[in-house]
């Protein structure tokens, strides 16, 4: 049972080896890359959410501060 398994999942053949490494260095790639669009969205998100607030903010019709 144990030899069907492993030629199942992969055995010796050294092409499906390879594909299999490939294809795992592919997934590591795509993950870094989520990684990275999701910190860049965050950033860009915070920084829009700041240019709103900022738009909101009228310096002309703020009222003086107390003396």
């Amino acid at each position: 049972m144990a030899k069907a398994l492993l030629g199942y999942v992969g055995g010796s053949d050294p092409r499906l080896l390879a594909e299999m490494r490939r294809l795992q260095q592919r997934v590591q790639d795509l993950e870094s890359e989520l990684v990275r669009i999701q910190e860049e969205n965050d950033a860009l998100t915070a920084a829009a959410s700041h240019d709103r607030i900022m738009e909101r903010v009228d310096a002309h019709q703020a009222e003086p501060a107390l003396t």
